[in-house]
């Protein structure tokens, strides 16, 4: 296994219980541009990434795993920025007034996992994760 730190796109698909809502979230709301679709699924450039939004009736099912005495929910996923992007995009959230699940904050303060971090939920229920390290060359070290 490779552990260099060449970075290669993600692609991950997720359900959204409306395609239409969940369209006008991720491109209007969060800023993200379509790219290819059809009538029961839509790309999305996510920070270089592909990100694709498939129409399903099921549910998400979550829990809650405490990090840092925040309960954090799982599954989630998002994407590791640089700190001027991190905040860049979190006054773009807060603009769009979306509701978090654990507000922007600082966490591990003065460890080496020190990162901003914040969570919120897209329409159909999928926890989202966006975090900048204070050092990114601290991404996996314990």
């Amino acid at each position: 296994m490779n552990n260099s730190v060449e970075q290669n796109p993600f692609h991950l698909a997720i359900p959204v219980h409306d395609l239409q809502i969940a369209k006008e979230f991720y491109s209007s709301i969060l800023g993200f541009n379509e790219g290819r679709s059809d009538e029961k699924w839509v790309d999305f450039n996510f920070f270089g990434h592909q990100l694709v939004i498939h129409q399903t009736n099921k549910k998400s099912i979550s829990s809650n795993n405490y990090v840092d005495g925040q309960g954090v929910p799982v599954p989630h996923f998002g994407v590791v920025l640089s700190m001027k992007q991190w905040v860049k995009f979190k006054e773009r959230l807060k603009s769009e007034n979306i509701k978090f699940v654990i507000e922007p904050y600082i966490r591990f303060l003065n460890l080496p996992g020190e990162q901003a971090t914040m969570f919120f939920l897209d329409p159909s229920g999928n926890a989202l994760e966006f975090k900048a390290f204070k050092n990114l060359n601290n991404l996996f070290k314990k």
